[in-house]
């Protein structure tokens, strides 16, 4: 064997290594989901890519997991959403990771009319899927949860409805970021605050890193995710 051939083997496997080194670091610091999230997600569906909570109701729900956090987290909220009428769609990604796919709603039918948001990562992701005119056909609004649309995600002259969803106990998101980037939303866009919620309470899986201890439970949070949703959901048939 050469010497320039076992340069490049020695360089391959370095990079494999360290390639291997991040995906088993990243795997590390995955939050899952807790049982009442995995008892809740029974009830759905295993599509390509998506956990599919039926309903007969439009539009539908596609949602997208913040970085790191098992689909399967969100299972509580997306339930009672679909108990109401209203079919939710939650992303699958590669390594967790929202950035890695962006455009994962192509690989779903939304010919029916479509909102469109996320948690966290994925809800900036997902204000990005909205911003493209492409993706704007039978999209009826987009929604935020601990999240907010940044310059790639400019939403505020499209006439699109948003919705943003906060938690008072939030100790994840940067307040400064978040009161910066209102810039990227509507003026009409509907903003709901939480009280005694956090970040990590957006689903129901081990708490964030960094995030404040909340004052509700998980359950009540929970709860008042899925009746916000539902609430801006009608608000958008009615129009």
């Amino acid at each position: 064997m050469s010497e320039k051939s076992r340069k490049r083997l020695t360089i391959g496997g370095l990079i494999f290594a360290i390639v291997c080194l991040i995906l088993l670091s990243l795997k590390n610091q995955v939050y899952y989901p807790e049982m009442q999230a995995r008892d809740a997600v029974k009830s759905a569906k295993a599509k390509k890519n998506f956990t599919y909570f039926e309903g007969s109701k439009k539009p539908l729900v596609i949602f997208y997991p913040g970085a790191l956090v098992e689909p399967e987290s969100y299972g509580v909220w997306a339930k009672k959403v679909s108990e109401n009428g209203y079919p939710v769609a939650i992303a699958h990604f590669p390594l967790d990771y929202a950035l890695l796919s962006v455009d994962r709603a192509d690989q779903i039918d939304k010919t029916g009319g479509y909102v469109i948001g996320g948690h966290s990562l994925g809800g900036v992701c997902a204000a990005r899927y909205a911003a493209e005119r492409k993706h704007q056909k039978n999209l009826k609004g987009v929604f935020l949860m601990a999240s907010y649309a940044d310059e790639k995600g400019d939403l505020s002259k499209t006439g699109i409805p948003v919705l943003q969803i906060t938690a008072s106990r939030d100790g994840v998101i940067k307040k400064e970021r978040l009161k910066e980037n209102n810039r990227f939303l509507p003026g009409n866009a509907v903003k709901e605050v939480i009280q005694g919620g956090n970040h990590s309470g957006f689903g129901a899986y081990t708490t964030q890193k960094g995030d404040n201890k909340a004052k509700i439970s998980t359950q009540q949070q929970q709860e008042k995710v899925a009746e916000i949703m539902i609430r801006w959901l009608g608000s958008l048939n009615k129009k």
